[in-house]
């Protein structure tokens, strides 16, 4: 695979991407685009891997709740490293608008704990928004440029939600979360829960690693995740591993707790595309709850209509049935001149409003820094 320099001036206006680690897909050609208005529908994916030639790939996201839209563009070729210089952020003008507040954030998480308190949840995750109007509009060209430069999370993607000859909005981001990969018969996951917010002084920045490797509140977060996704994956492989504790994984400004498991498939069956096992296992409760119904109908009283593709998962398949796919965390919609930043905190027994105000902030400031609004963010 060679290595191609790409900077902002050579990407598409609208670029379709998915990249992990240095390896970046970034199609030649678009084939095709199949929405569906129920994107955890199982015969959707069906449909998809039936569609792809030799050769070709289905690359796209899938929104957060059961029985929401989804999205895939068939396309062909355009495998390739990328590397080059970020481009500095052109200067803007920009109005922000918090959605939900950070105190409406606040008694949105108390009351989550009230309902944690009371044993109808378990763990629940919380979002909340940046909704930005810059002038002149930002191009999403530029923020791929910046994150592939910079990497604040291993995947970054950007994923046009129509046809991408149609102007419309582009899912976008950098996540550092590993949904599933398949490659033949393994299978891979690398769930986060539990995080803190890092600090620019490399001694409290280590106090925080560990203790966030130490934290009970922050270790039981992470088990609920890692349990669901055990439990899951059985349903479908043999020789289940997960490992004992978790380990620390640095982002630019979070610490997280991960959790490497480890599948594969029976022998002598075809087993699940890549596309399916992201169905089967989305959300996780990284992103969701315990349990999964009340956490979602809690997500849907607090939050209201404000992830739709936040906190969904994005990536690709083959015909072969492998693939990759990340959690859509660390992300924004960008339609025009309208931009929409999404960071959630997962709320269990112990947890501090306030405090998860901060780990929200932290991880918007991913999104803030390449985006050009980092002054607003008091970054």
């Amino acid at each position: 695979m060679g290595v191609e320099v790409i900077t902002a001036a050579e990407l598409p206006e609208r670029p379709l991407l998915f990249a992990s680690g240095a390896d970046a897909y970034m199609p030649d050609r678009v084939v095709r685009t199949m929405p569906s208005s129920d994107g955890s529908d199982p015969t959707w994916a069906d449909e998809v891997l039936a569609a792809l030639a030799p050769g070709q790939r289905a690359l796209g996201a899938l929104s957060f709740a059961a029985g929401a839209p989804g999205i895939f563009h068939l396309v062909q070729g355009g495998e390739r490293s990328l590397v080059g210089p970020a481009v500095p952020p052109r200067p803007r003008e920009y109005d922000v608008h918090e959605f939900p507040t950070a105190e409406r954030y606040a008694e949105m998480v108390a009351a989550a704990l009230e309902e944690i308190s009371s044993g109808v949840l378990h763990k629940v995750v919380l979002g909340r928004c940046l909704d930005v109007v810059s002038r002149p509009p930002l191009v999403v060209a530029e923020v791929i440029d910046r994150l592939l430069a910079t990497r604040p999370g291993r995947y970054v993607f950007s994923v046009p939600l129509q046809a991408c000859e149609e102007p419309g909005p582009v899912l976008f981001g950098a996540s550092p979360e590993l949904l599933v990969r398949r490659e033949g018969a393994q299978i891979s996951c690398t769930p986060l829960a539990g995080s803190a917010p890092r600090s620019d002084d490399p001694d409290e920045d280590r106090r925080r690693a560990e203790g966030l490797l130490a934290s009970a509140k922050d270790l039981a977060e992470h088990a609920f995740v890692v349990d669901a996704i055990v439990h899951a994956l059985k349903s479908v492989c043999v020789e289940v591993e997960a490992p004992a504790t978790p380990e620390l994984l640095a982002t630019d400004t979070v610490w997280h707790l991960a959790s490497p498991v480890r599948a594969r498939l029976a022998a002598g069956l075809e087993g699940p595309s890549a596309l399916h096992l992201a169905q089967l296992l989305h959300p996780t409760p990284a992103v969701g709850g315990v349990p999964t119904d009340a956490a979602s109908a809690t997500i849907a009283a607090l939050e209201g209509d404000l992830r739709d593709y936040f906190a969904g998962c994005v990536g690709w398949v083959d015909g072969s049935g492998d693939g990759e796919f990340a959690v859509t965390i660390r992300s924004a919609v960008i339609d025009g001149d309208r931009l929409r930043l999404f960071a959630g905190a997962g709320i269990v027994a112990g947890s501090d409003p306030a405090l998860e105000v901060i780990e929200t902030g932290a991880k918007l400031a991913t999104m803030g820094r390449v985006t050009g609004l980092s002054a607003e963010l008091g970054s």
